[in-house]
């Protein structure tokens, strides 16, 4: 028994860690109270997910100490750090698509051992999501669910187990605006309930409201440690994060839009549970214009994107340039001219194992001067990615680190790298900000901008009504895979959106 008992759930003091060429985290220190929601903030890249991975046991620091409810531990596996009640919910999901819920949340457990009674356990973690508002079906393969369906599975996983320090690692990336707010309930149940939380999240409103205190890392330095929430505004902590002031405005120059570029007609799909997720989509983008494409995670986006794509067969006509690219293979639409920045980074947008070279030619290695007859032309991939590297921004030791090994935000400035420098006339680009730091969102805003001015076409699909406000130049309202109507941005009205984005007609609110 614990003589002395400590107020903290989590004591980490000095805590380096460094790997070949990189110092990720410099001598951070971080305490963690019980029944706390304490935020981690900081720029991508800036060490937050080294050290929370070197809490989680994935990780052993170089130098420094951590202790759990006042004693010292030396993890040398996650196990051992389950078996202390921590337990990580990371950015990157670690599921096995072709299993079940179920059979996910209880892989790896002592219990069941030799029979599987797959409708008691369904149940129980029925009753489990229902008492945290982490609704999923128990019975559902993991690769029929949408991302963040997928994440609340990795958080269900977590509280099976019986965690009591829950690591969130951008739990809300991936939730649509509305289940955010039912998410922060959530995560008060969760501390009410005996839990101490630590929050990585680069939304700085949700920091806000949640959290208890925050830590700032910025390039693996503390620049405030366990700081009071209390009066601190989110122009200081966006400042704190990145050492500079941020504008939080973007400034979009007023144009006339051109030709039209991607022209959709009547379109019908269905989503991979064989359920129809389009239904008569019909629109137009031109060039030199933002459409904007709004709703509730869930309701046809994702598939919108993939049929034009050439990810996802459908029903009616695609037209890119007059080109027909419906139910055609990929590399059709990529030889139209168009980009695509894909909702899901690691198994869709990046090969994870291979270098950032590779994954910067992956639409380039067929031509000049990369493609060389029979084979490629590695020297000037290297260089081409070195050029690309430095003008994004790219935070990794060299172009040959694996993508794998880079932050959430670094893996989206390769993709957008890529995507941009072939010089589309149209791109498809669906939450290309998410779960992004403040400096890189004003970033890649600017970046969509400069493609706008120089005449791209652009779809972009957000969750984040904010966002589609300053940047686009209309708004598409999808609901159940139907537009349920298309407004000028500059004339919008949140609320009429917010009503269009649960189902009703644009025509019915006039």
């Amino acid at each position: 028994m614990n003589n002395n008992p400590t107020p903290y759930a989590v004591e980490m003091e000095n805590i380096v860690v460094r790997f070949p060429g990189v110092l990720a985290n410099d001598h951070v220190n971080l305490t963690l109270k019980k029944g706390e929601i304490h935020a981690l903030l900081g720029e991508n890249g800036a060490g937050k997910s080294t050290l929370m991975n070197t809490l989680a046991g994935l990780y052993r620091p170089t130098s420094g100490t951590i202790k759990v409810f006042g004693e010292k531990v030396d993890f040398g596996s996650p196990g051992d750090a389950i078996a202390k009640g921590i337990g990580m919910v990371h950015q990157h999901f670690m599921l096995v698509p072709t299993q079940t819920v179920t059979e996910n949340i209880l892989l790896g457990l002592n219990e069941p051992r030799f029979f599987m009674n797959l409708g008691k356990y369904d149940q129980k973690i029925q009753d489990l999501a229902e008492q945290y508002g982490l609704r999923v079906d128990p019975s559902a393969k993991i690769w029929q669910l949408s991302v963040g369906e997928q994440q609340r599975v990795e958080i269900l996983k977590t509280l099976y187990r019986g965690a009591n320090i829950l690591i969130l690692d951008e739990p809300t990336a991936v939730l649509a605006p509305q289940e955010i707010d039912e998410f922060m309930k959530n995560m008060r149940l969760m501390v009410d309930s005996g839990k101490s939380i630590i929050f990585i999240s680069h939304k700085l409103h949700e920091v806000s409201e949640v959290a208890d205190r925050v830590t700032v890392l910025r390039k693996g330095v503390v620049t405030a440690e366990g700081v009071s929430m209390e009066g601190l505004s989110k122009r200081e902590l966006a400042e704190l994060m990145v050492g500079r002031t941020v504008v939080f405005a973007v400034k979009k120059k007023p144009q006339k839009p051109g030709d039209i570029v991607l022209s959709v007609k009547d379109v019908y799909a269905e989503n991979n549970k064989g359920v129809t997720a389009l239904r008569g989509v019909s629109l137009d983008v031109r060039s030199g214009e933002i459409l904007g494409v709004a709703g509730v995670s869930g309701n046809g986006q994702s598939e919108l994107a993939e049929v034009i794509t050439g990810l996802r067969e459908c029903t009616g006509s695609i037209h890119v340039n007059g080109q027909e690219v419906a139910n055609q293979p990929p590399i059709t639409a990529i030889n139209s001219s168009v980009s695509h920045v894909p909702e899901d980074r690691t198994r869709v947008g990046t090969a994870p194992t291979m270098s950032i070279t590779e994954n910067t030619i992956m639409k380039s290695y067929r031509m000049p001067p990369v493609g060389k007859r029979f084979s490629i032309d590695f020297d000037t991939a290297g260089s081409m990615a070195n050029v690309l590297k430095d003008e994004y921004d790219i935070l990794a030791p060299s172009v040959e680190t694996e993508a794998r090994k880079l932050s959430g935000g670094n893996l989206q400035k390769v993709i957008l790298a890529r995507e941009i420098s072939s010089n589309p006339q149209l791109m498809i680009a669906v939450q290309p900000t998410r779960g992004l730091d403040v400096g890189a969102i004003e970033s890649i805003q600017s970046l969509l901008l400069e493609q706008r001015e120089a005449g791209t076409a652009i779809l972009l699909v957000s969750e984040e009504l904010e966002e589609l406000m300053a940047l686009s130049d209309r708004i598409a309202v999808i609901y159940e895979g139907e537009i349920m109507g298309i407004v000028n941005a500059d004339e919008a009205d949140v609320d009429e959106i917010g009503l269009m984005m649960t189902g009703a007609h644009a025509e019915d609110l006039v």
